[in-house]
């Protein structure tokens, strides 16, 4: 039975959910925040060591000002509200992406929510913020003084001390990476889901852990 460390997720489909709701692409958000949750309390269950939501990328900026603002302080109040039940479920936040093009106010709750939970063990949840995975490996590249081998170049990405993720799950219907961990996901196994983020639930995840349990992974040998 595969060992299962890490599951990323791309959460794709909340904007179109919610205009399918005849409600806005920013209701669409406000209800992904919400299947974040039950995923965070369901790989806690499962007992899963560490899951990756890519929430916005590099490229997100191309998108509407007004969207952009609604989703980011959506995360903010989200933190000042749940910081301290964070902390006291034993969730480690880890933020992975450029953070320097934040506001100042959402980089420092979200700086203060990784200093206040560092130390928790049940489970590390990295967000994937301002992310894009060919400057994360660019950069990393960049960091590297000495010969350049695949265990240095490890150490310099945002993963680094991570395990690479066992499985990548997609929902909305496309089927691309969109510059999402392109590194960490040599060896995934891929789910791509036609269900949008918001419609994503505990028993979707079950499943294609079962699926992912029962499958054999060789890592190119017989």
């Amino acid at each position: 039975m595969n060992k299962l460390n890490h599951v990323a997720f791309i959460m794709d489909g909340n904007g179109r959910w919610g205009k399918k709701k005849s409600k806005g692409r920013n209701y669409g958000h406000l209800k992904g925040v919400e299947t974040v949750k039950k995923i965070v309390s369901c790989s806690i269950e499962l007992k899963i060591p560490f899951i990756t939501f890519y929430v916005f990328s590099s490229e997100n900026w191309k998108r509407p000002k007004t969207e952009i603002n609604f989703l980011f302080k959506l995360i903010q109040k989200y933190f000042v509200n749940e910081i301290n039940k964070i902390v006291k479920e034993g969730i480690k936040i880890n933020i992975l992406g450029e953070m320097d093009k934040l506001s100042k106010d959402l980089k420092k709750i979200l700086k203060k929510t990784s200093v206040l939970t560092k130390n928790n063990k049940k489970i590390t949840v990295n967000l994937a913020i301002n992310y894009g995975s060919k400057n994360e490996i660019i950069n990393a590249a960049n960091r590297i003084k000495k010969k350049l081998n695949i265990k240095n170049f490890e150490k310099n990405l945002y993963t680094k001390n991570m395990p690479d993720p066992d499985i990548l799950i997609r929902t909305g219907g496309h089927q691309r990476l969109s510059n999402f961990m392109l590194w960490q996901l040599a060896y995934a196994e891929l789910f791509f889901l036609n269900k949008l983020w918001p419609d994503f639930n505990s028993k979707d995840l079950k499943r294609i852990i079962k699926k992912y349990k029962k499958g054999k992974r060789n890592y190119g040998a017989i």
